[in-house]
This record gives C-alpha cells, structure tokens and sequence, in this order.
C-alpha cells in the first residue's frame, strides 16, 4: 500500500491514533471479536508508519489473539488451563446479572459457556452496562477448587476486567486540532476510511448516506430509519465499530431490558448506550402490549417512567432494515415505511418521531472491492471522540445564516436541525471551528432530504396535515429560496410537484405543420451585464423568436413585471430543454417572459405548473391551437396545472370530465396575469 497525501497528513497530526485498515480484516476474519476489538489491539501494538514496527506489532497483537479468544473447540481447553494454574486470561463479552436466592451478582462469558462466575459488587458497579448488553474486555478468570467441592459452589471468579478503550480524557481536543490540517474534503474522506470504506469507490450521494449513518453516535436523542437492499452494511457501523453501540436483532425486545426493570430499578439499553439499533426491524416486537408506545413517548421526549418517577435518557434510536422489492416497486405497493412492524407502519404519529431516513438504496453493496487499505482512526478512538460530541449542539451556527421554508412544522425544524448538527459535528469537532456557507447549505440539503422523505410517507398514507411537503430553504437574508427533493419521488419525463428554481418554467409548445405539440423547460440564469444569450447550439428558428419577443416584451413592461428592477441591467443566459420528440420550441413566449422575469425577481414558481402560450412584440397574447391536445399532454406528463390564455376558454369544452379532474386548468389575461398567478404565494 502506498501513502497518499491524507495518510501523511493523518500520520503528522493524528500519530498513535491511527491504523491500516487493511490490517484489521487479516484478524477480524481469523478471531470471533468485533472490529474495535481488533483495533483496539492493533492501535495498541501496531500505531505506526514504520514497516519494521508493524511487523512487530502484528506478531504481539497475533499472539494475544491466540491466546485470549476461544474458539469453540478450545472450550474445555481454557478451563483445564483456569484450573491447573489458577487463573485464565480471556477476551470475551462479559454480562452480569443479581442472583436473587444468594444476593450476590453472577456473571456470563458466552465464548466459555459459563453462566454462574462469581464477580464482586464492585466491578458490576464500575461497569453497569454488563448488566444491560454487555461490554468486551480483557478478562482475567480464576478458578478455586475448593468452592467447587462445595454444594452449588462457583469455582470460577472474575478476578480482573479491563474494558476494551484506548480512549484518552482529552480524545476530543486531540481529534480538533488534528482537524485544522485537513480540507473538508480530505476530513470525509478521513473519516470514511476510519469505518474501513473507500471512499474513492463512492459518489456523492453514497459518501452522504455514509456520513448520515454516522449522525446518531454524534447526537443526543436522535431517531434514524435505514430500509434498502440487502448486504449494504447497515449494521456493521453499529456491531463493529463503536462499543457505545448495542444491537437488537430482529426478535422480542424487552422493556425491560430496553429501558427499566420496574422490579429493581435497573436502567436500559437507551441509558447505557450511546445508539441502540434494531436490526432486521420488520421481525422486532414488544413483550408488553405498550411496548411501542413507550417507545414512541422516548423517541419523543427523551423519557420514560417507572411509575411515578421519569427517567431520562440520551440514547438515539436506529431502526434498519431491508426491501423484497426494488425502490420503485415499493412505492407503487405501499409506502417507504413498509417493511417496519404492523404497529409501527401506519402509523403517523410514530413515523413524525423520526428525524431522518437514510435511503439505503443509495449505498452500494460492499464488497471487497469498496474496502480501503488506508489509514484510518482507531476505531475505539473515534467512537471515544464521538461519544463526547453528544454534549455539544452546533444549531447555534445555524442563526442568521439559514431560515427554512414555510412547509416546516415546528417537529419538522427540530429533527433537520439534529441532522445539521450531527452532520456539522462530524465535519468540525471543535465549537471554535469557522463553518463555511457551503458546508452548512450541504448538511442542511440532506437533512431536509432526509426528514421530506418521512413527510412524503406520511403523505402517501393519507394524512391531510402532511400534504404539504415541499421544504425549502434560504441561505442568508438576501438568498435565494431553493426547494429540496427526494430523487425516488421524481418521474424522469415527467413533471414533479416540487417548486422549480427561480428563472425556471415547465412549458409545452403547440408545434408547428411539421412538428408535434412538445414538453419543453425553459432554464434562465441572470447576471452582470445586458441582452439575451441562447446557450442551445444551433438555436432553433422559431424559439429565438419567442426569446425576442419576450425580452422586448420585459423592457417595455418592466415596471408592471419586475417593479423597480432595471432588466436592461441584467444578462440572461436561457436554455431550452425538450423532453419530447418536439425540438423547435415554437410559441413558447409567454413562458419565456416568465423565465425572465422570475429570474431577476428571484422568485420561484408552483410546484406542478406548465405555462402555454405566445405573446408579440406589442405585448398582446395569441390563440393557441388544439388546447384540448395541450391539456391531455400536460396530465400525461403528470402536470398538476396549466396556465393558459383565456381566449382558450371556450374550446376547452370539449375536454373530457375524466381530463378536467386531473388537472387545475387556470386562465390569464396578459403577461402581467400569467406572471402573479404562476409565482409561489
């Protein structure tokens, strides 16, 4: 493996911290322990650059290896080895419980099949959460023969425990300043070798589902869905790499175990982890009938009670789980929130606790191919720094810099400012770093994404108080509002119901003797400077036609468009997209004056609308022919609404009732009319 700038980098600032994540998957194949088990050895013994001190690292870490996991077939082996020299050194998961008949508290060691080893009140009280889920360590087991010829005697003991983390005091400081030498860039991709991706492999939108499945260890209270295609690694982030994780395979879930034992008081997975994540969710269920709704009131409030008293706790809650289907198929069969349990699926109210789903069918299917051979944060080390972003917010930087669209309920701002923060946490560690605009417009994209993608189920399920969900956002005072969507809503040919960017019209001309009607958008980008400019090469006769008469048409009614905006002042770059076999673009004035002057307005148009018409050099509008055709065209091409002259009126009696329902058709009478009533309110 050669080192490319970022190892050197990374080794310069992060010295100690760092491992070759190619090493881990030599061991993480041959030893039954998780990956930060692994790493937490090999950033022990094998931290280094140098080839000769790796090397000599692996032999130790190989041999401790060796020597401290068992293996099914070494289980006899161990114990003879307890019993002749008095004591055992083991790695294995270790869980405790309070035997009632002796009032003393046992523990467990799976890999040894031990369910009865004594250990003292004091270790379970250092480390609580082996009686929750558990927790990996170094174990030292000794063995007393003469409390095995007692009756019911225990002759295995806990003698020793030290838990697996590296983890320093000042992990979080030292990950901030390492931070100052990288780029944005050079920090993602940092970060996604740390959980043994090649980033390389990955485009865009696969490098932001894999940072967005990282947002729970940062945030407090967070609630994530994942539902996608099998073998895209969506438990591994909370199996292997974090021990502040616990995962709940698909089954019964306690809630007891989940959150408290009303018996003993004893706390939950929520209190003891930092994320729990039910994996394989379509098969979880509850023990108790109000299992879910204890669930739904935490996922909300952060509490839970035990009889008079509330409890709380900062676990986030992760729910994956996979399609049968394709994306496509699983939305024409139901919705996205499909294959959760029964008691979860429909129901609104749950789905509206969820800050973000992550679209899993965004993230390739890993293989050996997508792993990289890199360095990257010890494991153990990252979820260190992580567990301790949880007591920072970043929301504040957010003031004055964002201001969402009105479509947002308060429920909705809340989960995108968590995904903000979790996300602008990931990328700057420490509270004093200067965010740039530009890193704060990509988290809130994909946060607005990923709660839209909630509210469009919830849509879809038929609740009126979500059917508004196009969310959009401005970046500072003076910006320009811009919509987010989510890809798997929009139709390739057709048009969607989100609001277009200003300067951008759906349009559809009625063609010429030699050409067919057409689907067309009109795309216009003002700047400094003065005229016209047509970007298509060659540019088609009739629509630079349509063009001239539109920008004549914007000078002399400037104050009746654009008010006390000087369009001469302005450059405007138009570019006509056909959709349809349709090329020429004829007749199609009307929308390009109103391309024109939302661009200089910087106003955005509704959602689902398509203009017609043609206007002339003295501003008046002309017939348009076949509108009947128009209107049949525009709900083939999944138009919510048309804007036509109002000379089209009569002719469009003869329109069907069945097209008449599907589309709102509306009239104008000037390019003044066509323009207020095509804007957003």
């Amino acid at each position: 493996m050669e080192l490319d700038a970022i190892d050197r980098k990374a080794i310069e600032a992060l010295d100690g911290y760092l491992v070759r994540k190619d090493l881990v998957r030599t061991f993480s194949r041959q030893f039954p322990v998780p990956t930060y088990v692994v790493e937490f050895l090999l950033g022990r013994y094998c931290a280094s650059a140098e080839e000769s001190e790796i090397e000599e690292g692996l032999e130790i870490v190989q041999r401790q290896l060796q020597s401290k996991t068992v293996k099914p077939t070494d289980v006899e082996l161990f114990k003879k080895r307890a019993k002749e020299e008095g004591n055992v050194k083991l790695i294995d998961i270790i869980t405790a419980r309070l035997d009632a008949k002796t009032d003393s508290f046992v523990a467990s060691l799976p890999s040894l099949m031990l369910n009865d080893v004594r250990i003292s009140s004091e270790f379970v009280d250092k480390h609580e959460r082996m009686l929750t889920g558990g927790f990996y360590a170094e174990i030292t087991l000794s063995y007393d023969g003469a409390i095995a010829l007692e009756r019911g005697g225990r002759p295995f003991g806990i003698e020793a425990i030290r838990e697996i983390q590296l983890s320093k005091l000042d992990a979080l400081e030292v990950l901030a300043a390492a931070r100052k030498h990288f780029t944005t860039d050079e920090w993602k991709t940092l970060l996604l070798r740390s959980i043994g991706i090649d980033p390389d492999k990955l485009d865009e939108r696969q490098k932001n589902a894999m940072l967005l499945r990282m947002v729970p260890f940062v945030e407090r209270n967070y609630n994530m869905v994942e539902l996608g295609p099998r073998g895209t690694g969506k438990s591994h982030l909370f199996q292997q790499i974090s021990p502040y994780a616990h995962l709940i395979s698909g089954g019964k879930a306690t809630v007891a175990k989940m959150f408290v034992n009303n018996s003993n008081g004893q706390r939950g997975l929520v209190c003891q982890y930092d994320v729990v994540c039910f994996d394989e969710v379509s098969g979880v269920s509850f023990d108790q009938k109000d299992g879910v709704n204890i669930l739904k009131g935490y996922m909300e409030s952060g509490e839970f009670s035990r009889g008079k008293e509330s409890i709380r706790a900062d676990g986030s809650v992760v729910m994956v789980g996979n399609f049968d289907v394709d994306v496509e198929q699983q939305q024409r069969i139901g919705h996205l929130f499909g294959p959760l349990p029964p008691e979860m699926r429909d129901d609104t109210a749950f789905m509206d606790r969820i800050h973000a789903y992550l679209p899993g069918w965004d993230v390739p299917k890993i293989s050996k191919d997508w792993l990289t051979d890199h360095f990257g944060l010890v494991s153990d080390f990252l979820s260190e720094c992580w567990s301790k972003l949880r007591n920072q917010s970043r929301v504040s930087i957010l003031q004055n810099r964002v201001y969402y669209g009105g479509a947002l309920s308060g429920r909705d701002t809340n989960a995108v400012n968590k995904t903000v923060s979790g996300l602008l946490k990931l990328l700057y560690p420490s509270l004093s770093d200067e965010v740039s605009d530009a890193d704060i417009e990509w988290a809130v994209r994909i946060a607005l994404e990923s709660r839209r993608r909630v509210k469009e189920q919830q849509k879809r399920i038929g609740a009126a108080e979500f059917r508004n969900t196009h969310f959009s956002y401005v970046m500072g005072e003076e910006g320009v509002e811009k919509f987010v969507s989510t890809p798997e809503l929009q139709s390739g040919a057709g048009i969607g119901t989100d609001p277009l960017e200003p300067g951008q019209v759906w349009t559809i001309s009625p063609g010429d003797g030699q050409e067919n009607p057409g689907l067309y958008r009109i795309e216009v980008s003002e700047g400094p400077g003065s005229g016209v400019k047509i970007l298509n090469k060659p540019v088609p006769q009739p629509f630079r036609e349509s063009v001239s008469y539109a920008e004549q048409n914007l000078y002399a009614r400037a104050s009746s468009l654009v008010g006390d905006k000087e369009p001469r002042h302005h450059e405007y770059s138009v570019q006509l997209r056909a959709f349809d076999t349709a090329r020429s673009g004829s007749k199609l004035g009307v929308a390009t004056l109103v391309a024109l002057s939302t661009s200089l307005l910087k106003k955005s148009l509704r959602g689902g609308l398509v203009i017609v018409g043609e206007i002339n050099l003295g501003g008046s509008i002309e017939p348009v022919h076949k509108p009947v055709s128009i209107v049949e065209i525009a709900v083939e091409k999944q138009a919510t609404a048309i804007l036509m002259p109002v000379s089209c009126r009569r002719q469009l009696i003869d329109l069907s009732d069945e097209m008449a329902t599907k589309v709102d058709v509306q009239f104008y009478s000037d390019a003044r009319d066509a323009l207020l009533k095509a804007m957003m309110e």
